[in-house]
């Protein structure tokens, strides 16, 4: 089994399915409601547990019942809590989601205990972070933790997947010690200061991204694909045609099956094609942690189905025909 330390969010996820996201004073009708765990680095953690690896996670909750629920969660997909701190200061962090036909969602976030996973936390998980493959980390903790996190694994030469959500300003020091970097369309237009219009457009926002210090970076663009830049080269990944439903929680899938199947020796272009197959299988389900998927889910599907165009395409600025 695959070492994989994740450090960072827990959240309780209020969801209503509705059937258009209301806007500025408006008032809609929910057709459903549920109560789920979630959290970019929860989603994450159970997503790589999923998948078949060795996961340990890196977080605070509160001391209240959605804490509770969160760490039983844990517990029941195999996730190792002995470093999921419990905050008596502070609630667990929630997060209300609205979900429209389709698939689209709105969310807004409570950061809560999340807020105060600090930079001794992640030095008191220093050993299991030695010993891990891969770390993943994102932006919904303090950043000073991120930095630390991905300090100590570069320490011990572990791989640093670095999710950028929410998307903020990146220090140079932070950029240099990741590994690879999965920023979405949207983030990776902020931190490349420029617009995403085509694949070519993100072929050049993962370029620039990539002289900002790390090595490898992919920018997810949805129902679109992938884009991938790096020292392999560079690739575009269709996504899969799939009727989604639901599209809470996807990205999280695709950024833990992409590190699952790199960390498994999987070639780039095939590593991307999985990750596709996972977050677009995760579409296709209600919930975020519910939809995702297993290894046999993954492997089943992509036996079964081929992406929406051919897979693995290397485009440049001679290839590139510029459209999704």
């Amino acid at each position: 089994m695959i070492p994989i330390v994740v450090v960072g969010s827990l959240n309780v996820d209020l969801t209503f399915s509705v059937n258009s996201i209301p806007s500025r004073g408006e008032t809609v009708s929910a057709k459903d409601f549920h109560v789920s765990p979630g959290g970019k680095g929860a989603n994450q953690a159970i997503a790589a547990a999923r998948l078949g690896a060795d996961v340990s996670m890196v977080g605070r909750v509160g001391a209240d019942p959605y804490g509770d629920m969160m760490l039983s969660n844990m517990h029941g997909n195999k996730v190792d809590t002995s470093h999921i701190f419990t905050d008596t200061m502070l609630k667990t962090g929630t997060a209300m989601i609205t979900v429209e036909k389709g698939g689209t969602n709105t969310i807004a976030v409570y950061q809560g205990a999340n807020g105060a996973c600090l930079p001794s936390d992640v030095d008191a998980a220093d050993d299991i972070i030695s010993k891990a493959s891969a770390l993943i980390v994102q932006l919904e903790i303090p950043i000073e933790s991120v930095e630390r996190a991905v300090h100590l694994a570069k320490k011990h030469s572990v791989f640093t997947i670095l999710n950028p959500a929410p998307v903020c300003e990146l220090t140079p020091e932070l950029l240099s010690n990741v590994d690879l970097l999965v920023p979405n369309e949207t983030e990776a237009e902020y931190l490349a200061k420029m617009r995403i219009e085509s694949s070519r457009d993100a072929v050049e926002a993962a370029r620039k991204l990539r002289s900002m210090g790390p090595e490898r970076v992919v920018v997810t663009l949805g129902a679109k694909g992938a884009v991938f830049a790096g020292p392999e080269g560079e690739i575009y990944t269709p996504s899969y045609l799939i009727d989604a439903v639901d599209s809470t929680g996807a990205g999280d899938t695709f950024l833990a099956a992409l590190t699952v199947a790199l960390m498994d020796q999987m070639e780039m272009s095939s590593a991307l094609s999985y990750a596709c197959a996972a977050g677009g299988i995760a579409t296709s389900r209600m919930g975020a942690q519910s939809a995702f998927p297993t290894r046999e889910d993954v492997e089943g599907f992509l036996y079964t189905n081929t992406p929406g165009r051919i897979s693995g395409t290397v485009v440049s600025n001679r290839t590139a025909d510029g459209s999704f």
